[in-house]
């Protein structure tokens, strides 16, 4: 019984192969596309769907899909055409150079061609291909030879070698004629990010929104008049079908010319999708920026704050800082009220802004997450260099406890905001308290934002001073300390 079943596989098997071979290649390259899609997610992952004419016989045949990308996941490979049935799928891409070449001929004749140093004619000399590794090694006659002087001559290129990657695909037919055939799958190797330019005004009340999206083509493959939609959202992959390589430097930002025309956005599962409403050409090995959104007057405010830390608040500090810098934010709410009102991809935001004579100028840039609608969108621009603070713990003690660990505190603090701006500003304050706390003292009143945040909105006049001070009682705890 075993001999039986062992002889019945290896009819089978040797039937396939032979299956395999006899198959005729039918050639399917671009010049048959008929249309291609290409859908591109943030995590260097694309979905394109490629629909070509293709002519299949009766029977069992090869097709050769040509100029698909170099980085095709080939087990995400579906085909639909009808009534074909898919016997057998390869992806090859041992591409023909003259490296692979020479590799292919190890153990094969070739022609080795010298030219006469007499008379200047070529010389063919029959030639035994012994070594491919780290140098040539070659058989002339009854001699070895490495580094043998002319130039070799192959008689054919093997089957296995391709020009260009190509999928092949053992098919079965029942029905012979014309057909359309759709070839779907994944491929790494394209990727897009999202990049905005952003203008304020002479008040920074307002700005003027441009949005542009780039893509990167690395996937070994062209998509002409590409119907290009992209996914914004973390969408799961799972880790093996990451690609590892990064990614080449980010593209430079167009200038500020506005965006001509905008990207369509629709809910996708619980992603958002991006459709351009023209099909467009993605190059091999190209960038491309495509505008993405044009929004003018969005309504902002511009914010001073000074950010504290909860480190000097249950130990004696002294001095805590001269100078200290005050960050510049640039605040807006996407909404259609301030002027825009879609979900924003992620990507950086460079804003600009002009000087008394009119020219454009960088005032710096920022990077944003996915912020959907009515949400807020938060840009630090940089430090201020008119703003700046003086800040002090001016009374530190323990009244109760007497661990390391576990104690309540009372701590009390100077903060002294200068401005050397011709024009009145307003500095948020804004200090982590750890453990719990309570002001006791204050010379403005404070803002209680969360559990352990307090703020002071200090308003400071043009070439002057303002001084904020307070105390507090806090409790520290083993938590806190650790």
């Amino acid at each position: 019984m075993k001999h039986l079943v062992f002889s019945v596989a290896t009819l089978l098997l040797c039937a396939s192969q032979g299956l395999a071979l006899a198959a005729p290649e039918i050639t399917v390259s671009a010049q048959d596309q008929q249309a291609v899609s290409v859908t591109i997610y943030n995590k260097n992952l694309a979905l394109v769907k490629d629909r070509r004419h293709v002519v299949i016989p009766q029977g069992v045949h090869t097709l050769a899909f040509r100029e698909v990308s170099a980085r095709i996941k080939p087990e995400t490979v579906l085909l639909h055409s009808g009534d074909l049935r898919i016997l057998e799928q390869n992806f090859e891409y041992d591409l023909l150079t003259p490296h692979s070449l020479l590799h292919k001929y190890v153990g094969r004749e070739v022609s080795l061609v010298k030219r006469h140093p007499a008379t200047g004619e070529d010389q063919m000399v029959p030639a035994k291909v012994l070594s491919a590794g780290d140098g040539v090694v070659l058989q002339v006659g009854d001699r070895i030879e490495t580094e043998a002087v002319g130039r070799l001559v192959y008689p054919d290129v093997p089957a296995n070698l391709r020009d260009r990657p190509t999928l092949t695909m053992l098919v079965d037919s029942t029905t012979p004629g014309e057909r359309e055939a759709e070839l779907s799958y994944l491929t790494g190797g394209l990727s897009w990010q999202a990049d905005y330019v952003a203008e304020l005004n002479a008040a920074d009340s307002q700005l003027n929104l441009s949005g542009w999206v780039t893509l990167t083509n690395e996937s070994g493959a062209r998509y002409p008049r590409a119907r290009l939609q992209l996914v914004a959202g973390n969408v799961n992959v799972v880790q093996r079908d990451i690609e590892a390589r990064a990614m080449t430097k980010d593209a430079l930002p167009m200038a500020m010319a506005p965006a001509p025309q905008a990207m369509t956005e629709e809910a996708l599962f619980d992603y958002h999708l991006y459709s351009l409403d023209r099909p467009t050409d993605i190059g091999e090995k190209q960038k491309k920026q495509v505008a993405l959104l044009q929004a003018d007057g969005v309504a902002c405010r511009k914010e001073y704050l000074l950010a504290g830390h909860d480190y000097y608040y249950t130990a004696q500090a002294g001095e805590i800082g001269r100078k200290m810098k005050v960050g510049v934010f640039i605040e807006l709410i996407n909404d259609t009220a301030s002027g825009l009102g879609m979900p924003i991809p992620g990507g950086i935001v460079r804003v600009y802004k002009k000087d008394g004579s009119g020219f454009l100028q960088f005032v710096g840039e920022d990077k944003v997450d996915h912020t959907p609608e009515k949400e807020t969108l938060r840009l630090h621009l940089g430090d201020a260099f008119d703003v700046t603070a003086d800040k002090r713990q001016t009374d530190f003690k323990k009244i109760e406890g007497g661990g390391r660990y576990n104690y309540a505190f009372e701590s009390a603090y100077s903060l002294q905001l200068n401005n050397a701006k011709d024009e009145q500003v307003t500095v948020k304050v804004r200090e982590p308290m750890p453990g719990d706390w309570r002001i006791l003292d204050e010379s403005l009143p404070h803002r209680k934002e969360s559990a352990n945040t307090a703020s002071w909105q200090v308003t400071v006049p043009p070439k002057g001073k303002t001084a904020l001070t307070y105390r507090e009682i806090g409790r520290a705890s083993c938590r806190e300390r650790v």
